[in-house]
């Protein structure tokens, strides 16, 4: 059993939770809890078996799995590609129209879009990265779907098509999308914001308790987009780039052992990981109460890595990145 979290965190679900029949990820119980009874069982009967089968299983992280948010007409479902990258299709069920975010590989895309007889219309790219950006070409030629990117890397993402800017708002199918440049990571890195549905696809900007390696940015960029993101309501459901939660989970460990929320998701890590689950989606909730590169005030860190009390929030997250580097 997990030790019980404390008020910072969400409650995690349970071993007697686990055979019930749902995995449930962190507050995707309090997304469907806003609707009502009613409309919660009406729309439940109406997912494919399965669907729902695929959700109560050990999914293993080369399998399908699918992640059904039912506050709204947008569903998310995980695509496992590579060896631990995540892309994700989404699926607006009034139109019927499909997009999908960073697909690192083809292959799998297409077998998730055959299996419900599904086109594709658009390709989100968070950044120009391949393991992003790498089944562009083939989905773009076998669906002609429309290629989403940030414009200053309309040279770097295969078959762009639709040029977005820092601030812009895109619709899909309806859906509010809120374009959030988040550098640091690669420079021309963005975030994809649906606020309707309370979820941001935050490619390898922010992963589950951790940030993405400094590539191209400073210190102080992956600071201030990582403080974009945390402007966010804590119910913010977070879908990054990559299955690294586990390992990340020891560093920050390493670093911030007395943490006992980060003791209770780091157990919790564990067990998902264990059953062959995924982490994710994480809340923000959960990140700001974890993440060691959202904690650089915190003095117990400071103090693991001799970061001087005097040093800013950039300058102890540049030591905090570097010892993850090293780890």
């Amino acid at each position: 059993m997990l030790s019980k979290p404390s008020s910072a965190m969400p409650t995690f679900p349970s071993s007697s939770e686990d055979r019930s029949g749902f995995c449930v990820w962190p507050d995707l119980r309090q997304l469907c809890i806003r609707k009502s009874l009613l409309y919660g069982v009406m729309r439940l009967f109406s997912l494919p078996l399965k669907t729902l089968r695929g959700a109560s299983r050990s999914l293993r992280v080369d399998q399908f799995c699918s992640v059904v948010n039912i506050s709204s007409s947008l569903q998310i479902e995980l695509v496992p590609c590579l060896g631990d990258n995540y892309a994700y299709l989404l699926h607006d069920t009034d139109t019927g129209t499909v997009g999908v975010v960073d697909p690192s590989e083809a292959a799998p895309i297409i077998d998730a879009l055959s299996k419900k007889d599904r086109n594709l219309t658009y390709i989100l790219n968070t950044h120009y990265h391949h393991d992003h950006t790498g089944g562009n070409t083939e989905l773009k030629e076998r669906y002609g779907a429309k290629v989403i990117g940030l414009g200053i890397d309309k040279d770097k993402i295969p078959g762009i098509d639709i040029y977005l800017s820092d601030g812009d708002t895109w619709m899909f199918a309806g859906h509010e999308v809120l374009i959030m440049a988040t550098p640091g990571h690669t420079q021309g890195h963005i975030s994809f914001y649906f606020p309707g549905s309370g979820a941001i696809f935050t490619g390898d900007t922010l992963l589950s308790l951790s940030c993405g390696k400094l590539f191209e940015g400073t210190p102080e960029q992956m600071l201030s987009s990582l403080k974009k993101i945390m402007s966010l309501p804590d119910n913010t459901n977070i879908y990054c780039g990559h299955e690294h939660t586990l390992s990340n989970s020891e560093f920050a460990l390493s670093i911030e052992p007395k943490n006992e929320d980060l003791q209770s998701y780091a157990a919790h890590v564990a067990h998902l990981r264990n059953k062959g689950l995924p982490t994710i989606p994480t809340t923000l909730k959960v990140e700001k109460a974890c993440n060691p590169f959202l904690r650089a005030f915190s003095t117990e860190i400071r103090k693991k890595l001799n970061i001087a009390a005097t040093a800013d929030d950039a300058e102890a997250l540049r030591i905090i990145r570097q010892a993850k580097d090293n780890f």
